[in-house]
C-alpha cells in the first residue's frame, strides 16, 4: 500500500512511467478512512493514465468558519494598510450573515447575485458599497483556492459596478458647509477633523492618528508619516484655520492631537458615529444630509482644482501616486472653461503683439564677390 501517515493525514506516493507522484488525500490517517484514501489515490492514477490533470479533493468548509480564518489572514496580510483590512472586515459583516453555514464550494455566481440583490433591496446600499463587498468576496475566494476550499473564483463571472457607476461623491456647497458645522459644534473631534479635511484635504484616518510631534507650528507644517501608499507620506502646509486648531490642541499632556477619552493613552478612532447622530437629528427637522465625512476631502480637492491648481500638485497634496486618481475631482463649469479660453486667447494676442513690436534684426549687405582678372595665359 502506497498510503503514508504524515502529520496525522493520509498521503500517497507512487511511480508511473518512471516519474514519482505524491499528494495528500486531506483525510485523517485513521483505519476508517483507509478505503476512501485508496479510492482517491486510484482516481488520481486514472486521471494521469487518461492524460488529464488530477484534481485535488475539495475540503468542505462552512462559510462562517472559513470567514474567521480568512479575516485572521487578512489582518496580517494588510498590516501595512489597516484601512484596507477595515473595509474588508466591514463587508464581511453582511457576507457572513447572508452566506452563513453555506459550504464555500457550493457558493456560485447565482448566490452572489442574490447577495447583491439583498444588499440593494433590503439594506438599500449604494453601488460603491456593492463594489467594496464583491471585491472583498473575490479576495476571500482567491484565499479559498489556496486552501483547497474551491477550485475557482465564482466572482469572476459576476458583474461588479464600475468605477464610474460606483463612484459617489458629494461636494458641499457653502450653505451646506455652514449648516453642518453649526450642528456639529458639540462634537469637538468631528468638528476639528472635518475642518482639517476641508482645509488640508487629509483623509480622516490621517487626521485622527496625528501626534503632536507631527505638527510644527513655527514652520506651519503637518507631517503625514504613513498611509495607503508611499505617496501618502507627505508634508502639508497649514491654512490659517488649521493653525488655530492645532495651536489649541497642542495643549494638554497627551501625545495625540485627538486623544481618546475611552482609551487613555490612545488616539480616537472613527468619527462616523457622531456624524450619524447629526444626520438623524437633521432628518427629524426635514434636513437631508446625504454625505459622509470623506466628502470633506472631496470638497477640498474639487475646490482647489477649480481654483486653478494643476493636477500634479493636487496629487501631491492628496497623497495620490498618479494624476489619473485625481482627475475625478476636476469638474470645470462653463464659467471655468470660458475663463480658461479667454486666458488662452489673451496669451495668443500677447505673443502676436510682442512679435510685431520686437525690433527687426538689421540686414547686413551682401559682400561683393571677389572678382579676380582672368590671366591671359588661360584665355582662349
Amino acid at each position: 500500500m502506497s498510503l503514508r501517515n504524515r502529520g496525522g493525514m493520509w498521503h500517497f506516493r507512487f511511480k508511473l512511467h518512471g516519474k514519482s507522484y505524491a499528494e495528500t488525500t486531506d483525510l485523517a490517517a485513521t483505519e476508517e478512512n483507509t478505503t476512501q484514501a485508496q479510492l482517491i489515490e486510484s482516481k488520481y492514477k486514472d486521471a494521469l493514465l487518461e492524460g488529464q490533470r488530477p484534481k485535488r479533493r475539495i475540503i468542505v468548509r462552512k462559510f462562517s468558519d472559513a470567514a474567521v480564518e480568512f479575516l485572521d489572514w487578512a489582518k496580517a496580510h494588510y498590516r501595512e494598510h489597516p484601512s484596507s483590512y477595515k473595509r474588508i472586515k466591514t463587508s464581511f459583516a453582511s457576507l457572513k450573515e447572508f452566506f452563513g453555514t453555506d459550504p464555500v464550494s457550493l457558493i456560485d455566481e447565482g448566490r452572489i447575485e442574490a447577495y447583491k440583490t439583498m444588499r440593494v433591496n433590503v439594506h438599500e446600499v449604494r453601488d460603491i458599497t456593492i463594489r467594496h463587498d464583491v471585491h472583498a468576496l473575490s479576495t476571500f475566494f482567491r484565499f479559498a483556492i489556496l486552501q483547497h476550499w474551491v477550485f475557482a473564483n465564482p466572482v469572476d463571472a459576476v458583474d461588479i459596478p464600475s468605477d464610474a457607476d460606483a463612484e459617489r461623491m458629494h461636494i458641499l456647497t457653502t450653505a451646506e458647509e455652514e449648516d453642518y458645522f453649526r450642528r456639529v459644534r458639540r462634537f469637538p473631534n468631528l468638528y476639528d477633523v472635518g475642518r482639517l479635511m476641508i482645509n488640508q484635504g487629509i483623509r480622516p484616518e490621517e487626521a485622527t492618528v496625528l501626534a503632536k510631534t507631527d505638527i510644527d507650528l513655527k514652520r506651519g507644517e503637518i507631517y503625514i508619516r504613513k498611509g495607503k501608499s508611499k505617496a501618502a507620506k507627505r508634508t502639508l502646509y497649514m491654512t490659517s484655520e488649521s493653525r488655530k486648531i492645532f495651536k489649541r490642541r497642542m495643549a494638554g499632556d497627551s501625545r495625540w492631537i485627538f486623544p481618546s477619552e475611552r482609551k487613555p493613552g490612545n488616539h480616537i478612532g472613527r468619527i462616523n458615529s457622531a456624524h450619524d447622530t447629526i444626520v438623524e437629528e437633521a432628518a427629524k427637522e426635514g434636513v437631508v444630509i446625504d454625505w459622509v465625512p470623506y466628502d470633506f476631502r472631496h470638497t477640498f480637492a474639487t475646490r482647489i482644482a477649480q481654483g486653478g491648481v494643476d493636477l500634479v500638485t493636487l496629487a501631491a497634496l492628496l497623497g495620490h501616486e498618479s494624476i489619473r486618481l485625481v482627475k475625478k475631482y476636476v469638474h470645470p463649469t462653463a464659467e471655468h472653461k470660458k475663463a480658461a479660453m479667454a486666458t488662452y486667447d489673451r496669451a495668443i494676442k500677447e505673443t502676436e503683439q510682442k512679435a510685431k513690436s520686437a525690433p527687426k534684426p538689421e540686414r547686413k549687405p551682401k559682400p561683393e564677390p571677389d572678382l579676380k582678372p582672368i590671366s591671359k595665359k588661360h584665355s582662349s
